[in-house]
């Protein structure tokens, strides 16, 4: 009796990393020579990071040291989707990060097509925002992951129960 293998395609993150990165980029905003009362601000909500800087060169600098803790948190930097930067209030700058998590509908039928390419013996399902692979031998298993890992997406794979 052969016993099938499996495991699942995500799209996630750790939120407690991003609330880390996100409050230790305030406190190097905070006390950074170059942002002293200059009213920057970042600011964390459900899906989005809110910037809010002087000018645009400040509102860069402030993505950078962002993306810069990110790293140091070993969070993918695909998860942030940038969006314009937009005139606020008193002369100053306002831009909306999105948090992307979970593979859209377009995405995950793009993998099982790729998943496809790498054996017709590997089935794999779509399982809301996640993708099922599974098969009857491991080393198909683990070129599919190799594959998905070379790939470019727009957003981070993770790879998880494994059994």
């Amino acid at each position: 009796m052969a016993q099938d293998y499996s495991f699942d395609v995500v799209s996630q993150f750790d939120r407690q990393e991003l609330v880390n990165a996100v409050n230790q980029a305030q406190r190097e905003i905070a006390t950074r020579y170059d942002f002293k009362d200059s009213g920057a601000s970042i600011e964390l909500g459900e899906n989005e990071i809110t910037l809010h800087g002087p000018s645009d060169f400040k509102l860069k600098s402030m993505v950078d040291v962002l993306q810069g803790k990110l790293v140091k948190r070993q969070l993918s930097l695909k998860i942030l989707k940038p969006g314009p930067i937009e005139p606020a209030a008193k002369g100053t700058v306002r831009q909306k990060l999105e948090l992307q998590q979970g593979i859209d509908d377009e995405l995950a039928r793009n993998l099982v097509k790729q998943i496809k390419t790498v054996s017709p013996k590997v089935q794999s399902r779509i399982q809301g925002d996640a993708i099922r692979v599974s098969s009857r031998e491991k080393d198909l298993l683990q070129q599919v992951i190799q594959t998905l890992k070379a790939s470019e997406t727009p957003v981070p794979l993770q790879f998880i129960n494994y059994r």
